[in-house]
């Protein structure tokens, strides 16, 4: 089983705007509301692949219950705990002439509800996978991820990381199976210029000292290169398209890649259905859909294999 976890879900809130005009009253052109949040992107684009995942997390609230609700929706197995007070939050995106994001704190989180949510790691049995995706609240502490890792250090498991600075660094003792760090996201760990991409392969390649079994360095417009445990490296290319979208696309990529894994244990195939997975959410006005996956998986060429 894939686990996801997500400690600050949110409803997200897209308004469409021809201009936005600070301190006057805006009209939308139109609007979406969709789930939001890392880990549970990830699970929307397991489920559209054909992969069962567990959604674990914190709702509170109707914006909790609206959660819930369209993970269960989406056939998505979801095991929350629900908070006493507050509600899940609700992010705005502004898409106008400028894309705007105002994105909100989310419920307090108690230290016997984050309890709670330990317990419900045991689940995790030898052979499964949990991805820890994302910020972490501020009502919970900082070394929130590490507790989780270290209280399942003894198992079997894959660990997929996708967080940013201390967050991410802090959990590279636990050799996780997948990072997936972009150029800004490195520069910021070694406070250093990243101006190449054999700059990348040096970074990258000390990342996977200090533990990560598997690094993918996201280009942006240019594709992405994973350097993988099996001591290869490989580049993958992109499609070019109309980009809607950018939220949710390198949550896209890593349940892409966590996807073509599972089916296949090839680093190359992964990377491709990642990358596929990825442009198919960029090119898309929301989550990407299994249509949109198919059609662009066809048309990205197989990853170059640099070394």
């Amino acid at each position: 089983m894939i686990y996801t976890l997500t400690l600050n879900p949110s409803v997200d809130y897209v308004v469409h705007l021809d201009k936005f005009v600070s301190g006057i009253t805006n009209r939308t052109t139109s609007e979406e509301y969709y789930i939001g949040g890392k880990g549970i992107n990830v699970s929307c684009i397991l489920s559209e692949l054909g992969i069962k995942s567990t959604a674990l997390g914190f709702t509170a609230g109707f914006t909790g219950d609206a959660i819930e609700k369209g993970l269960q929706e989406q056939g998505i197995c979801a095991e929350f705990i629900r908070l006493k007070n507050g509600i899940s939050r609700i992010n705005i995106k502004v898409k106008a002439d400028k894309e705007s994001e105002i994105n909100c704190q989310g419920p307090h989180i108690e230290q016997d509800e984050f309890e709670k949510l330990l317990s419900l790691t045991d689940e995790i049995k030898d052979g499964d996978t949990i991805v820890l995706a994302g910020s972490i609240p501020k009502t919970v502490a900082d070394d929130t991820y590490e507790r989780i890792l270290k209280r399942l250090k003894d198992k079997n498991i894959r660990i997929v990381v996708d967080a940013t600075k201390k967050l991410l660094v802090n959990c590279l003792k636990y050799k996780p199976f997948l990072i997936k760090p972009n150029k800004q996201e490195i520069s910021e760990i070694f406070s250093a210029k990243i101006e190449s991409e054999e700059d990348i392969k040096s970074y990258a390649k000390e990342l996977r000292k200090m533990g990560a079994r598997n690094v993918i360095v996201s280009l942006g417009g240019e594709g992405a290169i994973l350097f993988a445990e099996n001591g290869n490296i490989y580049k993958a290319g992109i499609v070019k398209d109309k980009v809607r979208n950018t939220v949710g696309s390198g949550d896209s990529m890593v349940a892409g890649f966590i996807a073509g894994y599972e089916k296949t244990g090839d680093y190359a195939y992964a990377l491709k259905l990642g990358t596929a997975c990825g442009n198919a959410t960029a090119f898309s006005s929301g989550l990407a859909k299994r249509e949109k996956i198919d059609e662009v998986f066809l048309k990205i060429c197989n990853p170059e294999q640099l070394f």
